[in-house]
């Protein structure tokens, strides 16, 4: 750890204001929405599963996905 570190967590604006001085707002504010958009795409969504993948991991079928043909609905 180097000596500059501080143990004692600032408040947030203090911690904004301190990345603002060092890097600059526009590539603080370009790091905050970067982090923001990497967040909304680790949620995880099951709307574009086909009705196969979701019997296969146990959600119910989607009666509007019958309408669209996939590979993986043919039987052999």
């Amino acid at each position: 750890m180097r000596k500059s570190q501080a143990l004692a967590v600032d408040t947030l604006a203090a911690t904004v204001d301190e990345l603002c001085q060092t890097f600059g707002a526009w590539k603080t504010a370009r790091a905050v929405l970067r982090a923001v958009w990497r967040h909304r795409q680790t949620i995880n969504q099951t709307s574009n599963l086909s009705n196969r993948m979701r019997r296969d991991i146990g959600l119910p079928e989607d009666l509007s996905l019958d309408a669209r043909f996939s590979i993986w609905d043919i039987r052999f």
